[in-house]
């Protein structure tokens, strides 16, 4: 067997892996495929011989196109308009991709996802391998080019701030689908009492809208603000959404004439909402549209 077929028989075994750590270290499907057709050019270009555990070895060297990239973003920011939030992933009955279906299965909250973006590419990158992957300081330090306690203290740091936010559900997938139907019919009936009863006072509202023009705002917090713009809105939005899996955890999708034009991811704890995170970017919901992309 010569190096390139081995290497193939590897990189796919291990691809559903490898493509959910790119998706955590990049909040992008198609950011994620891009980092993992890289790694593949990079593989081929190696010397099997030297390569002592190529599960690991094909971790780290995703873990550095990665960080590449999201070192790269850094220095050339796109500045979108707006918040900034991760594709979302949508659970698709009809979904037929195992590949897809893994990475729907493995998938974290969108509340996670959006604090995982705002840590630093080497803070992320520590946290997102070892607390969720499980791989050791010692195999991650020279991918950071750091010490393996160095690579420890940053996985500490993330650990930190992400701790300080209710980014993880407390209630099962039924309950939180609950809450969520019951947002959206007080949304409907424009009940400001009734969205009050599902907020918790401190809910975070974001809304990335990409290049579109729309008039909802970026960001809201408190239950009151919350409330009153979803009374306002909801009775028109609201009718063409419905309940859904996003990310692993209730949210909403909305259609028209076929095609979804927003997702929205929900964060469930003591069955109030902590976080509502509202995807209109077309280009982040191309995925949703058109499965047969990915």
């Amino acid at each position: 067997m010569d190096d390139q077929q081995w290497f193939a028989e590897h990189f796919a075994e291990q691809r559903p892996r490898l493509r959910a750590i790119a998706y955590r270290m990049l909040g992008s499907t198609t950011e994620a495929e891009d980092a993992l057709q890289e790694a593949w050019i990079r593989s081929i270009r190696s010397d099997s011989t030297s390569i002592d555990n190529i599960d690991a070895w094909l971790t780290t060297l995703v873990g550095r196109v990665c960080i590449d990239i999201l070192r790269q973003r850094r220095t050339h920011p796109e500045d979108p308009s707006g918040t900034s939030l991760p594709e979302p992933l949508l659970a698709d009955g009809n979904q037929q991709d195992p590949e897809q279906a893994a990475l729907l299965a493995d998938s974290v909250g969108l509340a996670l996802m959006v604090v995982l973006g705002t840590l630093e590419p080497a803070e992320r990158l520590a946290f997102v391998l070892h607390d969720m992957f499980g791989v050791p300081f010692d195999q991650l330090a020279p991918i950071l080019d750091r010490s393996p306690a160095a690579a420890r203290q940053l996985a500490s740091r993330a650990r930190r701030r992400i701790r300080g936010t209710p980014t993880v559900p407390d209630a099962d997938l039924d309950t939180q689908l609950r809450v969520a139907t019951a947002f959206l019919e007080a949304a409907r009936a424009g009940d400001f009492e009734g969205l009050l009863k599902v907020l918790d006072p401190e809910v975070v509202f974001r809304v990335d809208t990409g290049s579109r023009t729309w008039l909802a705002p970026a960001l809201l917090t408190g239950a009151a603000d919350v409330a009153e713009h979803a009374a306002a809105h909801g009775p028109r939005f609201a009718t063409l959404c419905h309940p859904a899996v996003v990310n692993g955890a209730a949210g909403v999708i909305a259609k028209t004439r076929g095609r979804t034009v927003a997702v929205v991811g929900m964060t469930v704890v003591h069955n109030r909402i902590t976080e509502i995170n509202l995807v209109l970017d077309t280009d982040k919901l191309a995925g949703v549209n058109e499965p047969s992309a990915r």
